[in-house]
């Protein structure tokens, strides 16, 4: 039995900081994922703070070539969809996603992280986030309301025993900005529409448009993922990070596709008032291979 990151399916956590690392050198990679595998939590901290550790597919498979799925690939083209959409192909080499009951412990952590991993790698993303009125995005809708179970999470989320980089997961993280002016000059019942769901309550609309949002990332037609999306920003310039795990890379993939309108044709609706800055893959290792990692 493997051993999952504890952070992927740690919920509750209000603060969240993503940092996104490139190598300064591509040839010693393994000092790098040597450090990087050896972060810890602190021993005392107020209410803790959790880490996932993601590697760009291509160079977890130099690192641990016996750990790695096969066919996973970074984000490392643009998205191309249909009037002219695209969703920016943004791909680093590494993410440390922290999270915590409160930001003071997670900007600590992340200050040290960064310490730990000078002279090996650049900081070259960081977006910090936090929840908003429990489990709502800044669009005021339910986020998530899709989610699997924390009981049948791991099976959507992590690859299965007996296959290379079993308890590993994929991992896609985007930034989405929020088209604010546009989206709140919509009256309720249009939103909907867009979303395919009720505002107030989150239940499915029964003729919910093709183009609606529930419509083009349907789980049942794609396969379950696992979300933790979060808000970001500011009060006058802000949206959501989409972080989206998944047993299968091509269920991440075949939703961005539907959504650019590259399966049927038609856009998905709220890309129209939602505005794509960032994307990239990670593959997320389990808690053994990172271990060998640093022991090595």
């Amino acid at each position: 039995m493997y051993t999952p990151q504890a952070g992927i399916f740690a919920l509750g956590t209000s603060s969240h900081a993503y940092l996104e690392f490139d190598l300064l050198n591509v040839k010693k990679w393994n000092g790098f994922a040597s450090a990087l595998s050896s972060i810890r939590e602190p021993r005392t901290t107020t209410g803790g703070v959790n880490f996932v550790i993601g590697f760009r597919p291509e160079l977890w498979s130099e690192i641990a070539p016996d750990d790695a799925p096969s066919g996973v690939e970074g984000f490392n083209k643009d998205i191309r969809g249909t009037d002219g959409f695209v969703m920016p192909g943004t791909q680093h080499d590494a993410l440390v996603w922290l999270s915590g009951s409160a930001y003071d412990v997670v900007f600590d952590m992340a200050r040290s992280v960064i310490r730990a991993l000078a002279g090996h790698a650049s900081l070259t993303e960081e977006t910090s986030s936090w929840s908003y009125q429990h489990d709502r995005d800044l669009t005021g809708f339910v986020d998530g309301s899709e989610n699997p179970t924390l009981l049948d999470a791991p099976s959507a989320a992590l690859l299965p025993e007996g296959v290379p980089g079993a308890a590993g997961s994929v991992l896609l993280l985007q930034k989405w900005r929020h088209l604010v002016t546009e989206w709140e000059a919509l009256p309720i019942d249009q939103q909907e529409r867009i979303m395919g769901r009720t505002k107030l309550d989150s239940i499915e609309l029964e003729n919910k448009p093709s183009d609606s949002h529930v419509a083009r990332t349907d789980q049942d037609r794609f396969g379950n993922i696992f979300r933790r999306n979060m808000p970001y920003g500011s009060v006058d310039r802000h949206g959501t990070v989409f972080v989206g795990f998944s047993a299968d890379q091509k269920r991440l993939s075949g939703m961005l596709d539907s959504m650019a309108g590259l399966v049927t044709g038609q856009r998905d609706a709220l890309t129209r008032f939602t505005v794509p800055l960032t994307g990239s893959y990670y593959f997320v290792p389990c808690v053994e291979s990172l271990r060998r990692l640093r022991d090595a």
